[in-house]
């Protein structure tokens, strides 16, 4: 059998966990073909994911976005302005504190988003494309409440350490 052929393996969980290959290879593969889908946008994933929390959630302050992201403000701070720059995004004095300043989607950034989800849905269809697609629906809403809750019981986590714990070294 080659690495590219699928194997078929026992549904018996006695044998051991493996949850941390499991997830290391649906990453890797997600990153593979997103980081390919979104090469035209800044920073790739990492701007999609700025851009998403932009539209889709309150308009956060650079503080708030660089927490909810998990991502080291000083980084934070080049990715956004690559995105303002790209006409994504941009900055605007909070008018309840002067001193914060709040991150807004440009009408552009809108479109872009709006098209890049689009590419990332189908994306994310090809990596679960070995899965019916409403367990396709369910793993997803999995994932995302189990971020979600992980996040919520520790905001600080470094996600760069987790994904590093998880993926197996690369030649």
């Amino acid at each position: 059998m080659s690495a590219a052929e699928p194997c078929d393996l026992p549904a018996d969980r006695s044998r051991g966990s493996n949850f941390g290959w499991s997830l290391g290879m649906v990453l890797r593969r997600w990153t593979e073909y997103v980081e390919e889908t979104l090469k035209d946008l800044p920073h790739g994933s990492r701007g999609y994911h700025i851009l998403a929390v932009v539209v889709h959630e309150e308009v956060p302050t650079q503080g708030a976005l660089a927490s909810r992201l998990v991502i080291d403000r000083s980084v934070l701070t080049y990715v956004i302005d690559d995105l303002e720059n790209a006409g994504l995004i941009e900055r605007r004095l909070d008018p309840r504190d002067r001193r914060a300043r709040r991150i807004v989607a440009t009408e552009h950034g809108r479109r872009v988003l709006a098209d890049a989800e689009r590419r990332v849905a189908h994306a994310e269809d090809h990596v679960l494309g070995g899965l019916p697609e409403e367990q396709r629906a369910a793993f997803r809403d999995f994932a995302e409440r189990a971020a979600e809750a992980i996040h919520a019981s520790a905001p600080g986590t470094d996600p760069c350490a987790a994904v590093t714990d998880v993926l197996p070294p690369t030649d």
